[in-house]
């Protein structure tokens, strides 16, 4: 496959090239310090997946993923960022991935291996996420039901990550804010973990979660979600939001708070 990089950094340019250069599965890659530049060599130059930083001058990476779809509908569009807060927006555009730098090798590899050809595993339709008031799964329109219900917060919270890799540590202080993460804690957040995973298996979505070198993360192409709609800018759950998201959940108050600005200010 053929990939292009754009980044205003030189020295992140020429490190996602050299990541580039380790996988079969990239036969080549080129890499842009201007987003124009980028668009000029596309034109007559059709790439299958496009790996794009967001903060950058004169045209940011959502404008130029903008432009590349209109281009070559067909172009994946990889965001590798350093800033979680833009993946609300990013959304809009339909990215097939949104990886916080610095992305591993490994990850990097799975992803393309995902834009390449590999398909999901469950169709999007058959996983549908609620996350307008209360947080609820549903397969094939049948409620998921959780064992733990810490279990539940956990693939909430990962939800609300929007499929952005998250740390134990990091999903243990968000839902346990005024407990230390100490050994004991450790176990007992393990045993949320194996219940979800559990619950994941019994249902017949497993792929919905990954877990790999301790990092957690949802498939936001496994499923469909009321917000991940709402930020694409679909006229239906935009419609659908009557001010609560998840509401069972204090870390989810941020989320609520830009969803509302979105809403009366669009």
């Amino acid at each position: 496959m053929n990939v292009i990089c754009v980044d205003d950094e030189p020295l992140a340019v020429e490190y996602t090239l050299s990541q580039c250069a380790r996988l079969n599965e990239i036969n080549e890659a080129r890499g842009f310090t201007d987003a124009k530049q980028a668009l000029d060599w596309l034109r007559g130059h059709p790439a299958d997946a496009a790996l794009l930083d967001i903060n950058m001058p004169e045209i940011d990476g959502i404008s130029l993923a903008a432009r590349i779809k209109e281009l070559h509908p067909q172009t994946a569009i990889l965001f590798l960022t350093a800033y979680r807060e833009y993946a609300f927006d990013a959304y809009a555009v339909h990215p097939a991935g949104y990886l916080l730098k610095p992305v591993p090798l490994e990850t990097l590899a799975e992803e393309l291996r995902y834009v390449r050809g590999e398909k999901p595993l469950s169709s999007p339709a058959h996983i549908r996420v609620k996350t307008f008031g209360n947080f609820d799964v549903y397969v094939d329109d049948r409620p998921v039901s959780f064992k733990l219900a810490k279990s539940k917060e956990l693939l909430a919270y990962l939800v609300d990550k929007q499929g952005s890799g998250v740390s134990r540590a990091e999903a243990f202080a968000a839902i346990w804010e005024d407990r230390l993460y100490d050994r004991k804690q450790q176990k007992q957040f393990d045993v949320y973990i194996r219940s979800l995973r559990e619950t994941l298996r019994e249902y017949g979505i497993p792929e919905m979660m990954e877990m790999e070198k301790g990092m957690l993360r949802i498939r936001p192409d496994r499923f469909t979600c009321d917000a991940y709609l709402f930020y694409s800018g679909d006229s239906d759950a935009i419609n659908a939001y009557r001010g609560e998201y998840m509401s069972s959940y204090s870390w989810a108050n941020m989320t609520e708070a830009i969803l509302y600005w979105k809403t009366t200010n669009r």
